[in-house]
Parts: structure tokens; sequence; C-alpha cells
């Protein structure tokens, strides 16, 4: 059994990473339905938080139908992590995650994300006085190195443990490769298999099927699997991970009846939480997913990605059910 702190995540967990615009409370409620055994929230700035800029507190927002739930923020400012860590504890989480890995370069060019990769003492030493600044478990998620020439990622997580850090997902690629080629998981087992490691060692990256979660359990030992882009617009991706493990068959793809709920209350529950107009918008990028699969769909996803009014895209709900009722997926 995999504990963060003394939070029993269960046998390799599944963690629905925290990414940007979709993470959100309507997509984690989904996931957790779904089997997701830990949600984290969006990265949320540290710098903002300490602004009280109204995007960055919104993401504060937890329910306890999520729990357990990590609040993932970042930032390179030891002041403002230190109080942005006041802040979210405040939010009632779980777990306070810190972002050492996010490639994008506006995060990065200011050393937060996988800019902090360039300087391991700062990592560690931020680490080290978050953790000393809370009750709460602290994690992190992280890269294998800044580049292919840089990778110390056996090293970085036996120091970030040994500074008290609970747990550690690593995303099985370095900054420079972004997200292109193939997630590494070989480095990752290295830190798992490290003799002088004792927390959980979670892999993210490529895990886009139950066989590769099965793999990354079986072949590489890891302590779970985080998923990320496969959850996008497909929130069964976790229950059907959990019975392979369970009986070695797929589970049948969801129906269309199916598809069109989740897509509704997803839509629905966005609109609730953010307002008609981020809410349309920022469940856009789940409907290709949504759907996939569904042959001459193009039409309907055009309606569905471009129009601003909700009423437009339940309709087009409607027609997705009307026009492709018994479509059988494969």
């Amino acid at each position: 059994m995999a504990k963060i702190g003394d939070i029993d995540v269960g046998e390799f967990p599944l963690l629905l990473a925290p990414m940007e615009d979709v993470s959100d409370p309507p997509f984690r409620a989904l996931c957790k339905e779904q089997g997701a055994d830990v949600v984290y929230t969006e990265f949320i700035s540290s710098e903002g938080l300490i602004r009280d800029a109204a995007k960055s507190v919104m993401k504060l927002d937890i329910y306890e139908k999520e729990r357990p739930v990590g609040i993932q923020i970042f930032g390179a400012n030891l002041d403002s992590m230190l109080k942005s860590v006041e802040i979210v504890e405040a939010s009632g989480p779980d777990i306070i995650d810190i972002n050492f890995g996010c490639p994008v370069k506006k995060v990065v060019s200011k050393g937060a994300g996988a800019g902090i990769l360039k300087d391991i003492d700062l990592m560690v030493s931020l680490t080290k006085a978050m953790v000393e600044h809370t009750k709460l478990p602290v994690t992190v998620k992280t890269r294998l190195g800044w580049d292919h020439d840089s990778i110390k990622i056996v090293e970085v997580a036996e120091r970030l443990q040994d500074v008290g850090c609970k747990a550690i997902a690593i995303h099985g690629r370095t900054r420079a490769q972004m997200y292109k080629g193939n997630a590494d998981w070989k480095p990752i087992a290295e830190v798992k298999n490290n003799p002088r490691m004792h927390i959980p060692v979670f892999g993210n990256g490529d895990v886009d099927t139950p066989e590769r979660a099965r793999e990354m359990r079986d072949q590489y030992g890891l302590d779970g699997a985080m998923i990320g882009r496969a959850s996008i617009g497909y929130p069964w991706f976790f229950k059907e991970v959990k019975h392979y493990f369970k009986t070695g068959e797929h589970l049948p793809p969801p129906t269309i009846e199916e598809r069109v709920i989740a897509a509704r209350r997803h839509l629905q529950m966005a609109i609730d939480w953010k307002g008609e107009k981020l809410g349309v918008f920022e469940t856009r990028r789940h409907y290709t997913n949504y759907f996939k699969g569904i042959p001459h769909f193009k039409e309907y996803r055009m309606k569905m990605v471009t129009s601003d009014h909700p009423d437009d895209v339940f309709a087009a709900f409607d027609e997705v059910l009307s026009t492709f009722s018994g479509f059988e997926f494969v």
C-alpha cells in the first residue's frame, strides 16, 4: 500500500495529474467517480496567490467528494512560496504539491516549474522550507532533468526525500523534450530501486492504455501512475485500468449515451463553477476525446468548439445522441 504521509492511497494508486485549464473541480469530480485515487488541482502561481489574483484564488476551490486532493503551486521565490503555503493551507487540502516540472516558457523563464532543474540546490532548499512551514504532506512533481546531459534524478529524488518530501511524481522526459518523443521510465525505476528511497515514487508520461499502466507497475516496479493526457475527455480511463488490473480484460468502451451524459454534466458543472463564458471555452478541449472514434464527426465537433452559448453546445450533444444512437465503439 502506498502512503503519502499518513494518507493511505491504496495499492498502485492512479493519480490525476495537475493540468492547466483541465484539472478543475468539474473534471476532477468526473475522474474521481471513475476511480481516480488522488486528484490534483491545476497548478497555481504563488505570486498570483499572494497578490490575490482572482484566477489563482479560484483554483483553490476543493470539495469533500474529491479527497484526497492535492493543491499544486509553483514559483521560485522563497518568501512568495511560503506565503502561498499559508493561503493554500486555509483551503484545507490533504496534500501540497510543488510543481518543478512545467516546461512552458513563461513559467521556466521565471526560474519556476522545470526552470528550477537548472538549480538543484534551490529546488531542495525551497522544498525543505515548505516542508518546515506546514503540517500537511508536501509532494513534488518534476522531470528527469533539464536536458539529457543533466539527468541526476536519482540524486535529486533522494535529496528531496531527505528534506521531508512525502512522495515524488516523475515525468519521464526532460524539459528540453517538452512533450515530444517517448517518455523514458528507466530513470524513474532507478529512483524507485535506490535502496535509500522509502517514499512513494509515481511515474508519469505516456500511460495511455491499461497495458502501459500494468507495465509501469510490474516491469518498472513503480508505486503508482499519474495520468495526464489519456484522461482528457475520457475520465473512464481510471476505471478501465482498474478493471484490467483485476480481471486482465478490457471493459467495453462507454456508449454514446454515457459519453453524452458525461459531456453534458461536465459542461454544466463548468458553467456552474466558472460562469458561461469560461465554462463553455475551457471544456472545448475535451470534446474530441469524448466522441473519439465516431466517423464523419467533424461537423458536430465544430459546433461544440465554435459555439459560444451553452444552449448551442447542449443542442449539439442532443444532435449527436439522436444521430449516432446505438453506435458501437471499439
